[in-house]
């Protein structure tokens, strides 16, 4: 009986993962970002960082560590008070991990917005539908334009579009837009 139950699981497992747009899982997406992060802070990327170390103060900052048909692995700098919106990353599946600083998630869990504090070292990973805003925690404000916040992302397959949303008056989510990108989270 039970080699059937598992047979039965082993094939509905399979026949998921094929309609998934990508063969790696959100724990190699974790693992991708930890190790870009480690890859980051050894120096391996000083040559894609900004010039002088001076992080833009005005806007998030986004390079492209690495990328090849499945996945995109990107670093960025998060600036004050400049949230990403509301947004799905479309048929990507996605993760982070906290490099310097804290992030702030605002996810849609189907009924309310919660909330969760990223610090340097937490990841997160993402579902394909997973609804988020992400913005610098207040508390890293006191941080310096030497000491960003800092995240690597990767999406698998790479982001091809984005889709934006906003919270009705009724407590429900409405798509309110859908652009192409090959850029994380959102224009930078």
């Amino acid at each position: 009986m039970r080699s059937s139950v598992f047979s039965l699981s082993s094939a509905r497992d399979r026949a998921v993962a094929s309609a998934l747009p990508t063969r790696l899982r959100p724990a190699d997406l974790l693992r991708l970002t930890d190790e870009g992060a480690e890859d980051v802070l050894a120096g391996r990327y000083d040559h894609l960082l900004p010039v002088d170390g001076l992080w833009p103060a005005e806007q998030r900052w986004a390079t492209r560590l690495s990328h090849d048909d499945e996945v995109d692995v990107w670093l960025i700098s998060w600036t004050p008070g400049e949230s990403t919106e509301l947004h799905d990353h479309a048929g990507s599946l996605g993760a982070l991990t906290v490099l310097s600083g804290a992030l702030e998630e605002f996810r849609w869990n189907g009924t309310e917005l919660c909330r969760r504090t990223l610090a340097a070292g937490d990841q997160a990973a993402f579902p394909i539908g997973w609804v988020h805003d992400v913005v610098r925690t207040p508390a890293a404000e006191s941080v310096g334009p030497l000491d960003p916040t800092l995240s690597v992302h990767a999406y698998s397959p790479p982001l091809s579009a984005m889709s934006y949303y906003e919270v009705t008056g009724h407590g429900t989510l409405r798509r309110t837009t859908t652009v192409l990108t090959d850029q994380p989270e959102g224009d930078l």
